[in-house]
């Protein structure tokens, strides 16, 4: 004998398995911890503050 299938379930069971996949996905592509956006930022910050520190300065007659 066939087994008994509540389709709606099987319907919202099928959903959320697809919406796991897609999240799996996009935690692969764009998923960052907390300490490397941080990281990132204060490297960011360091890299800018060499650069600033780098500019000439514009002579007294050139303004």
């Amino acid at each position: 004998m066939a087994e008994i299938v509540n389709l709606r379930q099987a319907r919202k069971q099928k959903a959320r398995a697809d919406k796991e996949r897609t999240a799996a996905g996009n935690r692969a592509a764009y998923g960052r911890t907390k300490d490397e956006r941080e990281r990132q930022r204060r490297l960011d910050e360091q890299a800018g503050r060499f650069i600033d520190g780098h500019l000439r300065e514009p002579a007294p007659d050139e303004t």
